[in-house]
């Protein structure tokens, strides 16, 4: 197994926080996406190398693995437990390892899990692959509706439910489609983090949705009926007499589906913009001259 060095992959140094690790891994995964390098194998090769990266720099635990262990980190535990067993049984150091910067345990790993342990064969024990980490781009119209989504993962077609009402940066994770099992182990998951764009007009809050409406001057005044738009058609709205600017008023499930709960949803805030005039007729100016003075 070659080592891979996830921070120069990433290209941020060992001492990078949490939030530079997100950052450069985002900004990367965009880059060599397969969506925008079709049929580009060295793409797919640092897509996968990207991901990999963030998946062990991204957790605490692993990380911290990662920066003992090497590209052994996975059997950290294992050796640990294994260290101390032959310590608590006063062994003279049958087995040999180095504790240095390139943590390379794999022998010692092979002849305590696949080869001979004092004299008798030891059984293969199975350890679960490595978890594969994706980013998936959708705009919000895509999230309205529970729909199918067929992804590629290196030579894999994976076809995938997306639930309505995904918020942006949630995960999801699908079992077994990871990294092969090591010595017959199961496969890894795989964790699919969404990124949910907006080009809508309306402003999302978990299940609620805002939108700014104009009101034309005359009906802020005398109301009246206001279409408006929601996020799946069109409702009417009665507009109240002397209405006020950035009154809020509730249509209720008219908002965002709730997260897998088939048929829920959030409600919509409409915020009343009472739009001026730019222009005036005659006639109009003479109207409001006939008011200058008028308590209203």
């Amino acid at each position: 197994m070659n080592f891979i060095d996830y921070y120069k992959v990433l290209g941020i140094p060992a001492k990078a926080t949490a939030k530079e690790i997100k950052t450069a891994y985002r900004k990367l995964a965009r880059k060599y996406h397969p969506d925008l390098n079709p049929n580009d194998s060295e793409a797919e090769l640092k897509f996968k190398q990207v991901n990999e990266a963030h998946e062990v720099l991204s957790d605490p635990e692993k990380r911290k693995k990662y920066d003992q262990y090497g590209k052994d980190w996975m059997h950290a535990e294992a050796f640990e437990k294994a260290k101390e067993s032959r310590q608590s049984s006063g062994s003279s150091g049958q087995y040999t390892y180095s504790s240095g910067d390139e943590g390379d345990f794999s022998d010692f790993f092979e002849s305590m899990f696949g080869g001979f342990s004092q004299g008798r064969q030891s059984q293969r024990r199975g350890y679960q692959g490595q978890d594969y980490n994706a980013n998936l781009q959708l705009d919000l119209r895509e999230v309205y509706q529970t729909h199918k989504r067929t992804l590629t993962l290196g030579d894999r077609n994976i076809r995938i439910t997306i639930p309505a009402g995904i918020e942006d940066g949630q995960t999801i994770r699908i079992k077994g489609y990871g990294g092969p099992g090591i010595h017959g182990g199961p496969k890894g998951d795989l964790y699919i983090t969404f990124e949910v764009r907006n080009s809508t007009p309306f402003r999302r809050e978990g299940a609620n949705l805002f939108k700014t409406q104009e009101v034309p001057l005359t009906t802020a005044v005398l109301g009246g009926d206001l279409m408006v738009d929601t996020f799946d058609g069109k409702a009417k709205l009665k507009v109240k007499p002397l209405t006020q600017n950035n009154t809020r008023v509730k249509l209720g499930g008219k908002g965002f589906p709730v997260y897998k709960k088939e048929g829920e949803f959030g409600d919509l805030f409409i915020t009343y913009e009472i739009a001026l005039p730019k222009e005036l007729t005659p006639e109009q100016k003479s109207l409001f001259e006939s008011l200058k003075g008028t308590k209203l």
